[in-house]
């Protein structure tokens, strides 16, 4: 069997390096001449799982297309797996699955590579190769905002392999290992594949989809674009301290901190500008604290604060600490997903599908579908009837419009010196968290029985 290879080989890394005019014929032609090399009968002969391609008496383009093989990752070697070049002795070569053939343009990504990384540490017991634990220490500081998350994965994917048979599994991490071989090598290691398995393939094929993408795709007018523009500055401008002063003044330059006690988190009344930015979206609405509150006390005199409240649940579940992840998820289960919750929320059928199924193995993004689904909801009914309500309007006449502050150089000076230390973050956070505590212990039931108890003792 005989095949014309446009190739030569580097002498400073042994890769292979084609015209990338022949890549796309190349690399389907490689597929159908391995097809051939594994037939029953006029194939390479040898065992159904190693074989050998000795190459001790062949020309230069034999070891060439060996290599080339080894390189895309078409066939692996069994002992020295990091060499990706074809060896000029007896070593056993095995050919890779289909599923991990470059056609199949499986993009090799940084989350999926961490999975790996993750499942082969607990296989080995924290005992990676040097390069893979540097991939691994890298990832890890990288995606460490879904680690819990590709740590989970990877448990289970560790889980479901120790249920094949040992030959099959070996076999999987064989190949699952010389994939990323090839697509993830050692440092300062060429590669075949440095330039994604995209490379393999016709560049103008994805040009064409993407202009034929482009035309298809609605247009928006540059004088709306700079029109929609124009309307968010506007909106905003009032309320950016680079473009419009701070009332009643900016405590910076003046050392007077009334700006920060009018604007509290979770303070009375509210301002007019405060007041005023929650009708800009809903967004802005549930950013601020106070505002939340004033929606929430609209929502439950119209009963219908269950979807705010499963908001907020998915909220505390997404930052939340992983240790409490199983027992929020739970909750969130039972108080709003359940056949019969007492706070049951209305979504499409798909969408609870998905996220009843995703709790089986909670996670911090498992409510995000459910979340944006209950969100838009919020923001296409509810926020707006909130705006013509009373309660929003009541809360309009009673906001404040503080004056602004024109002091003199000297009494800016005299503030300097007269100037309080302000309450700290972490303050008014541990006051915020002993309200919400003292909050949900007077709407828990109240268990007579320990209160009595309670009674005896002090007797």
């Amino acid at each position: 069997m005989y095949v014309t290879v446009f190739t030569t080989v580097c002498p400073q890394c042994s890769l292979i390096h084609m015209n990338e005019s022949w890549l796309p014929s190349l690399c389907f032609q490689l597929e159908a001449i391995v097809v051939e090399m594994q037939d029953s009968k006029s194939g390479v002969k040898g065992s159904d799982l190693l074989h050998s391609f000795p190459v001790t008496d062949c020309v230069p383009e034999a070891q060439a297309f060996g290599t080339m093989l080894v390189a895309y990752g078409y066939i692996y070697p069994l002992q020295n797996h990091k060499k990706l070049v074809m060896c000029n002795d007896a070593s056993l070569y095995r050919f890779q699955t289909p599923y991990f053939w470059p056609t199949q343009k499986w993009v090799a990504e940084d989350t999926d590579y961490a999975i790996y990384l993750a499942k082969r540490n607990i296989r080995k017991k924290g005992m990676l190769e040097p390069y893979e634990q540097a991939h691994y220490n890298h990832l890890h500081e990288w995606l460490n905002h879904k680690w819990d998350f590709i740590v989970m994965q990877a448990t289970e994917q560790y889980k479901a392999g120790k249920e094949r048979k040992k030959p099959d599994r070996v076999v999987f991490d064989c190949q699952e290992r010389a994939y990323w071989i090839v697509n993830r090598p050692p440092r300062r290691t060429h590669s075949a594949m440095d330039g994604g398995p995209d490379c393999l393939f016709d560049p103008t094929a994805d040009e064409n989809m993407f202009y034929q993408q482009a035309i298809m795709r609605s247009k928006v007018k540059s004088s709306v674009s700079l029109g929609a523009l124009v309307k968010y500055i506007t909106t905003y401008k009032n309320h950016d301290p680079f473009l419009a002063p701070c009332l009643p003044s900016n405590p910076w330059q003046t050392d007077n901190d009334a700006y920060w006690t009018l604007n509290m988190r979770r303070v009375d009344v509210p301002t007019k500008m405060r007041v005023e930015r929650w009708s800009f979206s809903l967004f802005e609405l549930l950013s601020d604290l106070r505002g939340r509150d004033d929606f929430k006390s609209f929502l439950k005199k119209e009963f219908s604060g269950e979807n705010l409240a499963f908001w907020e649940a998915a909220e505390e579940l997404k930052w939340g600490t992983s240790s409490s992840m199983s027992a929020k998820a739970e909750t969130i289960f039972k108080t709003f997903l359940a056949p019969g919750a007492p706070r049951w929320i209305n979504i499409d059928g798909r969408t609870m599908g998905l996220t009843v199924k995703g709790l089986d193995h909670p996670h911090r993004y498992v409510l995000e579908a459910a979340q944006t689904h209950v969100f838009l909801l919020m923001k296409k009914d509810t926020f707006f009837r909130y705006l013509k309500s009373p309660v929003y309007k009541e809360i309009q006449k009673k906001a404040l419009n503080p004056e602004p502050h024109n002091f003199s150089p000297a009494q800016l000076e005299q503030n300097a010196r007269n100037l309080s230390p302000g309450i700290h973050p972490i303050i008014l956070w541990q006051q915020e968290e002993e309200e919400n505590a003292k909050a949900a212990a007077a709407s828990a039931p109240v268990d007579v029985k320990a209160m009595m108890s309670k009674i005896d003792r002090k007797k």
